[in-house]
This record gives structure tokens, C-alpha cells and sequence, in this order.
């Protein structure tokens, strides 16, 4: 099992950057899948980021060549840097997780990771 806690969320004004963070314990990081999610305001949870075991990575659309995502295995931790911050980006981001036998398999459906985050809220004024 492994416990995420993210950090690094607040208020920006569009244009902005922040920098996401997700701390998760246990010893077998290395072995997670991880993604970060979001929920904008009476909306569904839409998928943002992931990157694989092999730190290949995959974006959203609406957040390509603006978001970053990374992980570092030593620290146990996942980072999603965001450039140029619309009010679109405000939502709870929620980073996840789940384990895999693959070096290059990412996934795009919350439904698929089974480790979550209590999430940051993150708003973007105008």
C-alpha cells in the first residue's frame, strides 16, 4: 500500500506557475504508477498528467506544453510544475497511484488507480 499526500496548491493570478508536490510513503515508490487529477468546481474528475515507471509521461490536451510532470524515486515524491496558469486550471488536484509490472504503462481513467490523495486546491484568479 502507499499514502499520498499532496501539498503546494494556493492562489495564482493567470499567467502564474505553481508547483504540486506528492509525498507518498512505503518503500516501493518506484513501483507505482503516478498521475495527477483534477476537479474543477461542480465538474467531474478529469485526468491531468501520469508518468510511468520509466518516466515516460502522458498529458492532457488542455494542459500539454504548459504542465510538467516528474518523479523522484529517492525522495518518494511526484511534482507537477504549471506554467502559465489560466482560471480554467482552478480545480482540487489530486494526485494517484497504482502499482505495476510495467515500465511504460500509464492510465488516463481515475477509476484505474486505486490510491488517491486527499487533494490541494489550486485557483487561478483573473
Amino acid at each position: 500500500q502507499v499514502h499520498l499526500v499532496e501539498s503546494g496548491g494556493g492562489l495564482v493570478q493567470t499567467g502564474g506557475s505553481l508547483i504540486l508536490s506528492c509525498a507518498a510513503s512505503g518503500r516501493t515508490f518506484s513501483s507505482y504508477v503516478m498521475a495527477w487529477f483534477r476537479q474543477p468546481p461542480g465538474k467531474e474528475r478529469e485526468f491531468v498528467a501520469a508518468i510511468s515507471l520509466s518516466h515516460s509521461t502522458d498529458y492532457a490536451d488542455s494542459v500539454k506544453g504548459r504542465f510538467t510532470i516528474s518523479r523522484d524515486n529517492a525522495k518518494n515524491t511526484m511534482y507537477l510544475q504549471m506554467n502559465t496558469l489560466k482560471p480554467e486550471d482552478t480545480a482540487v488536484y489530486y494526485c494517484a497511484a497504482e502499482r505495476s509490472g510495467s515500465l511504460y504503462e500509464t492510465g488516463r481513467n481515475h477509476y484505474w488507480y486505486d490510491y488517491w490523495g486527499q487533494g490541494t486546491q489550486v485557483t487561478v484568479s483573473s
